[in-house]
Parts: C-alpha cells; sequence; structure tokens
C-alpha cells in the first residue's frame, strides 16, 4: 500500500543512514536501516550513495558480513595502533580450533578434533563462543544429530574480512610469519586446496537442519 506521506528527499535519506551507522556499536543490517527510517525510503540506495561520498576518506563504509559499519581506512590503521588494547591471549589450542572452523566451517566438534588429530577441550570451545568468534551451527542430519560450529560475524569484523572467503591461503599466512613450516590442522597437504575448503559446506543442506 502507498504511503500517505512522500519519502524524504535521497540526500536525507543518505544522513538518516549516516546517522545510523555512526551511532551503532554494531554493524547494521540493510533490513535494519529500514526498520528505522521512515515508511517509504530506500536504504539501499542511500547506502550506496553513502559508500561513494565516502570513498578516499579516512573512514569508509564498509561490509561486515550482511551488514555495515563506519571503519578506518585500511591504509590509516597504523595510526590506531596506540589505541588498540590486546585483552587476551589464545592458546595454540585455540588458535588451531578457530582456524579449523573458520576454514573448514560448518564443522563438527569430532571433525575438528580428527584434523587436530587431539581431543578439543570444552574450555576451548567456551572461550571462542565467550569472545564472540564463533557460535553454534545448524546440527548435521546424521546419527546423534551433532552441532557445528561457524564463525560469527564480530569475527569477520575484528578480522576486517567482508566474509569467510577472504580468508588468507596458508602461504599468505606463512609469508606474514603467521605460521610456521609445520604441518598447519587448517588444512591439507596441498595448498591449492584451501580455496576449496571455504566451498565444502555448500550444496550440502539436506546434511543439516534449522
Amino acid at each position: 500500500m502507498d504511503s500517505l506521506f512522500a519519502a524524504p528527499p535521497m540526500v536525507e535519506q543518505e544522513r538518516m543512514v549516516e546517522a545510523i551507522l555512526f551511532a551503532s556499536a554494531e554493524p547494521v543490517t540493510i533490513k535494519e536501516l529500514g526498520e528505522r527510517m521512515p515508511h517509504g525510503c530506500d536504504p539501499a540506495e542511500a547506502l550506496a550513495h553513502l559508500r561513494k561520498r565516502y570513498e578516499g576518506r579516512g573512514v569508509q563504509v564498509v561490509r561486515v558480513g550482511d551488514a555495515w559499519a563506519f571503519r578506518t581506512a585500511g591504509d590509516l590503521g597504523y595510526l590506531m595502533q596506540r589505541e588498540t588494547v590486546e585483552v587476551r591471549k589464545l592458546s595454540r589450542a585455540a588458535v588451531e580450533t578457530l582456524a579449523i572452523i573458520a576454514y573448514h566451517q560448518p564443522v563438527t566438534r569430532a571433525e575438528i578434533e580428527e584434523i587436530r588429530g587431539v581431543a578439543v577441550s570444552r574450555g576451548t570451545v567456551d572461550q571462542l563462543i565467550e569472545m564472540d568468534w564463533i557460535r553454534f551451527g545448524r546440527r548435521r542430519m546424521t546419527p546423534g544429530r551433532p552441532v557445528t560450529f561457524v564463525v560469527t560475524q564480530n569475527f569477520l569484523d575484528h578480522f576486517g574480512l567482508e566474509s569467510a572467503r577472504d580468508l588468507p591461503g596458508l602461504a599468505e599466512l606463512r609469508a606474514a610469519g603467521l605460521l610456521d613450516n609445520r604441518p598447519s590442522p587448517i588444512g591439507g597437504p596441498n595448498e591449492e586446496d584451501d580455496a576449496d575448503a571455504l566451498e565444502a559446506g555448500e550444496g550440502q543442506s539436506e546434511l543439516f537442519e534449522d
């Protein structure tokens, strides 16, 4: 049904989106923008205009998962180093578990243990869940209906990723000094298969339940 009132001019809608993103502590989806804006607004178009306006600026409108937020331009990140506080250092077990989930999601605890070759402690999983870097995914439609784990939007936001497909490959991680030359638990012997691992969960929806 048509609205009794005309939608605000696009320039005003753009200002509304800007205000919402600026004030929000978390990334905001298009749907959430639409729910906050007056009836008849087009938040997607307003967002597109806003993104273009901020191109090349010190802060930019970036996509985080299926949501949007203001973030410091990537090339200016070094200016924020003094503001960065490392709250807690992850154990090697937590790092390996997180990496396996990120590269192989959705993945069950048994699959994580098979890849690592050792049992996954409850404390390790609880720590990652508490940090809001992983969450429970859908259950596998297999005997026992085991729950799966996936990374969260907060994980993507923390590492500046739009989606899990933006994760670096093993060669990039080693070149950056983030991995040693020992066999890594996040992939197989062939590094060229890393990208394919991100597609492992696709086309298998019949194996899961909501």
